[in-house]
C-alpha cells in the first residue's frame, strides 16, 4: 500500500453535493508517484482545495483560497459555503467554509466505524511515514499556515509563526512513537496453582474518535488529537472551531495526500447545534475535547460509556521567590501576552514576595507598556486582537469590574475594536471575575505576599489546576511546591505557559481530566490487551 517511503501523491478531485441531499460517499484516490514521466510533479502544482467553481486555484485579497471544503472519509467535499470565516482583526470576510450537517455527519461516523480494522492493521513503518509526509508538507507549507492562521484567529504573526514550529514538532514526535507502542511479558507464575502460566499484554488501537478542537490553537491543539490517532491507527472524526476552520482543513488536505484506508479520517466544520453525534453516537470510542469548562463537562455528561479526555483552560498562577528581576519579567511578559493572552496556560496571577514586589511591579508595567498592540498581520505586533467582539466585550467588562471594585490598573486597560493593550492590574478583590475565573485575555492580576506557604494557598484558592510556575532555586521550596500546587504540573524557574509537545499535559479540578501530549494521548487511544498461555 505505501510505497516507497515520502513518495507523492495527485491529489484527489473536489466533489459538489447536490442542493438537497447529503453528499455521498466517494471512492477511488488516484494517486501517483513523482518521476520523469508525463505525470506533472507534485512541487510544480499549486496547494489546491475546493473553490466556489470547480478547481479555480486563485486566492483572494486575504492570501487565502476563495473557499475551503471540508473532508468526509478522507475526500473534500464541496458541499456548500455556508461559513464565513473573517479576519479576526478587520472583521471582513476572509473566505468561505463547506459547513457539514447532521446527515454528512453520520456518514463521516459510518466511515470511521468501517475503517477501524483496516486502520488497525496498518503497520508501524506505514503510521511512520504518513506522519513523516505530513511533517514535510507543513514544512513546505510553513509560511502559508502561519498566514491563514495569523487571518483566522488573529494571532500576531509571530505566534503564528511559531504555532506552525509546535505542529510540526508534534507530527515529528508522533512518528516517531508510532513505533514505540510496547506491550510486555508478564511472569505469572506467582503461586503453584499458576505454575505453568505465562502471560503478555500488548496495546491495541481503541477504534474509531472523536476529536472537538478549540479556535486558539487551530493548528497545533489539532494535532495532539490527530497526529496520535494516526500514530495508534484509530480513524477519527475531527470538528475545528468553526470560528478558525482552516488550519485543520489544510491538515486535511495533507492527509488527503496518503494512501489511508477509506474513512481513516473526517474533518468537518459545524455548527453546535447540529453536532450532537460527535458526543453522543455510541459508535464512536473516545472523545477528546478542548474548550470551556461549561461546554466540556456539559459534553462529558452526554458522553455515555465511552472515555473522554477534558482540557478546560485554567487562570494560571507565577509564584516569585527568589529570582532575578530582569529574567523573571521577560518570561512574564511572554507568558502572560503571547498569543493575546488567549492561551490556557497564559499567566493571570503574579504572586510575588514582598522583598521584590517593588522592583518586580516598576519593571513589569515598563515592559507591558513598551508591547505593541494592533495589526497581527505586521511584525512587530505582541497583541493582536480578541477573538470576537463578545469576548473582547467580556474581558473589558471584567477589567472595569475590578477597577469598580477598588483596583488599580497599573498598565493599559485601554480597548480599540477588539485590540486590548497589555494590561496589568494591582489590589484586585479576589472575588473579581478578573481574578477568579478564565480571563483569556492580555490581562495580568498582581499580588504580593510574604510567606511562601502563604503563596502555595492562594495559587491553590482556584477553581482551575492546569499549570503552575515558580521562580526559585531553593530545591525545597521547589518540591514544596511541586508536593503541594494543585494542578497537573509546576514549572521551576520558567512560567506556567511552557510547553513542549511531547510532555504530559492535562490538569485537575475544573481544568479537566486526562492528559495530551503524543505518548499520553496515544495511551488514551489504546486498550491493553491481554494474552495468557498454559504449558500442559
Amino acid at each position: 500500500m505505501f510505497g516507497k517511503k515520502l513518495f507523492r501523491f495527485r491529489r484527489p478531485p473536489v466533489r459538489t453535493a447536490k442542493p438537497d441531499e447529503a453528499p455521498a460517499p466517494v471512492y477511488g484516490h488516484q494517486y501517483c508517484a513523482v518521476n520523469d514521466g508525463d505525470e506533472e510533479s507534485f512541487e510544480t502544482q499549486e496547494p489546491s482545495m475546493a473553490y466556489a467553481s470547480g478547481r479555480n486555484k486563485s486566492r483572494n485579497a486575504f492570501g487565502l483560497y476563495h473557499s475551503y471544503p471540508y473532508y468526509l472519509a478522507n475526500e473534500p467535499v464541496a458541499a456548500n459555503q455556508d461559513l464565513v470565516v473573517a479576519d479576526k482583526y478587520t472583521g471582513e470576510p476572509a473566505t468561505r467554509v463547506a459547513l457539514a450537517d447532521e446527515n454528512a455527519i453520520d456518514s463521516a461516523i459510518g466511515w470511521a466505524e468501517r475503517a477501524r480494522e483496516p486502520c488497525a492493521a496498518l503497520k508501524s513503518y506505514q503510521r511512520r511515514e504518513v506522519l513523516e509526509h505530513c511533517v514535510e508538507r507543513f514544512t513546505e507549507r510553513f509560511e502559508e499556515l502561519a498566514w491563514a492562521l495569523t487571518i483566522e484567529a488573529g494571532k500576531p504573526i509571530r505566534d503564528s509563526r511559531g504555532e506552525v514550529t509546535r505542529l510540526i514538532e508534534t507530527f515529528r514526535i508522533a512518528a516517531g512513537e508510532a513505533e514505540r507502542i510496547y506491550g510486555e511479558v508478564l511472569p505469572l507464575d506467582n503461586a503453584e496453582r499458576a505454575a505453568n502460566y505465562q502471560g503478555m499484554w500488548k496495546r491495541v488501537p481503541i477504534g474509531p474518535c472523536s476529536f472537538i478542537s478549540p479556535f486558539n490553537f487551530p493548528l497545533n491543539l489539532a494535532a495532539h488529537k490527530v497526529a496520535p490517532a494516526l500514530a495508534v491507527g484509530c480513524p477519527f472524526v475531527l470538528k475545528p472551531a468553526s470560528l478558525t476552520p482552516i488550519g485543520a482543513l489544510i491538515i486535511g488536505e495533507t492527509l488527503a495526500e496518503c494512501d489511508l484506508p477509506k474513512g481513516a479520517f473526517s474533518i468537518l466544520p459545524a455548527q453546535r447545534a447540529g453536532s450532537r453525534l460527535f458526543t453522543e453516537d455510541p459508535r464512536l470510542k473516545l472523545i477528546s475535547f478542548t474548550g470551556s469548562p461549561g461546554v466540556g463537562w456539559d459534553l462529558k455528561a452526554k458522553a455515555g460509556k465511552k472515555p473522554i479526555i477534558l482540557e478546560l483552560g485554567g487562570n494560571a498562577a507565577v509564584i516569585v521567590e527568589d529570582w532575578e528581576c530582569d529574567d523573571a519579567v521577560e518570561r512574564i511578559m511572554f507568558g502572560a501576552f503571547y498569543q493575546s493572552g488567549q492561551s490556557c496556560i497564559s499567566v493571570q496571577r503574579v504572586l510575588v514576595n514582598d522583598r521584590l514586589y517593588d522592583a518586580m511591579k516598576k519593571q513589569l508595567v515598563s515592559a507591558a507598556g513598551k508591547l505593541v498592540a494592533g495589526d497581527p498581520k505586521e511584525e512587530a505586533t505582541f497583541v493582536g486582537p480578541i477573538i470576537s467582539s463578545k469576548e473582547a466585550d467580556r474581558l473589558e467588562s471584567w477589567i472595569g469590574e475590578a477597577r469598580d471594585k477598588g483596583a488599580n490598573v497599573l498598565a493599559g486597560g485601554r480597548r480599540k475594536d477588539n485590540v486590548i493593550e497589555a494590561t496589568i492590574l494591582e489590589n484586585v478583590p479576589p472575588d473579581c471575575a478578573v481574578a477568579r475565573q478564565e480571563a483569556f485575555g492580555p490581562v495580568l492580576v498582581l499580588s504580593r505576599y510574604s510567606d511562601f506557604e502563604d503563596a502555595l494557598a492562594m495559587t491553590n484558592d482556584s477553581d482551575f489546576g492546569l499549570q503552575a510556575g515558580v521562580f526559585t532555586r531553593d530545591i525545597y521550596k521547589a518540591h514544596r511546591a511541586w508536593d503541594v500546587l494543585d494542578v497537573g504540573g509546576v514549572v521551576i524557574g520558567d512560567v506556567p505557559s511552557w510547553r513542549v509537545d511531547h510532555m504530559p499535559y492535562g490538569g485537575v479540578k475544573d481544568s479537566g481530566i486526562g492528559r495530551e501530549g503524543v505518548r499520553f494521548a496515544i495511551e488514551d487511544m489504546t486498550e491493553i490487551r491481554l494474552m495468557v498461555i498454559r504449558t500442559p
